[in-house]
């Protein structure tokens, strides 16, 4: 979601009462225009749509996370190599127009948005844990199964040290993207295990569960589409269809 006027327009849908729901990614907190004007060709790792900004942008986005203008923290995971095969498959000195478009980070979403966020005072551990399970699972109709834990619901939790510190190296990750946008970044907050329906999936970064093990869900229908049941001023007699009556003069 493209930082300032984007983030307004959503904050005063929203405030209007409108069932207005809005995601944002890494990117736009840790990327800026600078990355795209880098020598040669290596600003295409940083090509995505929309593109980053700047500092000042990337401080509403951060706003927007604390004051729930977006609901969701996601990822836009875009894993093209940076080879032939990806981000320079028209060459070695393509133009923007001709670069695959988005940028990898799937592995990393969690850890940057917690070290931060919730280690820079940023966003609380509470919203932290809303952004990136509780209310994916609301808006997608999988809730309570997933993203709370409860009786009833699927075992699927990260438990986290706080404490680990991590320097970002693509050679550490897990995606066969080949790079990372965020190589160099020092994080504190690191996933020690994961469990996915009870079972250890990842621990100390090693994958301890059969490929191909998990489960199709079938989702439901999430409240979070339902409509509202009212007019648009401008389609309500009730409201004189959105006119304002001046005043007489």
């Amino acid at each position: 979601m493209a930082p300032f006027c984007s983030a307004v327009d959503i904050r005063r849908a929203q405030s209007e009462g409108l069932k207005v729901f809005a995601e944002t990614c890494p990117q736009y907190l840790f990327l800026t225009a600078e990355d795209l004007d880098r020598d040669g060709a290596e600003g295409a790792k940083f090509c995505c749509s929309p593109p980053p900004r700047d500092k000042a942008a990337q401080e509403a986005v951060w706003c927007g996370l604390a004051n729930g203008t977006f609901q969701v923290f996601s990822s836009d995971h875009a894993p093209y190599r940076f080879d032939e095969t990806g981000k320079l498959r028209a060459g070695p000195n393509p133009s923007f127009k001709q670069v695959a478009n988005g940028v990898p980070g799937i592995e990393l979403r969690l850890p940057l948005l917690f070290s931060e966020g919730v280690g820079k005072g940023r966003i609380d551990i509470h919203q932290f844990v809303a952004l990136t399970a509780t209310n994916v699972a609301k808006l997608y109709g999988v809730h309570p199964r997933k993203g709370t834990i409860a009786v009833g619901a699927d075992a699927d939790l990260a438990l986290w040290d706080p404490d680990a510190e991590r320097t970002i190296t693509w050679t550490d990750l897990h995606d066969n993207a080949g790079y990372t946008p965020y190589e160099g970044m020092t994080l504190k907050g690191w996933p020690a295990i994961v469990l996915s329906r009870g079972r250890v999936a990842v621990e100390d970064g090693e994958l301890c569960v059969e490929r191909g093990s998990g489960h199709f869900l079938v989702r439901e229908k999430s409240r979070a589409a339902a409509p509202l049941n009212r007019l648009a001023p401008e389609m309500d007699p009730s409201r004189n269809f959105g006119a304002h009556v001046l005043p007489d003069t």
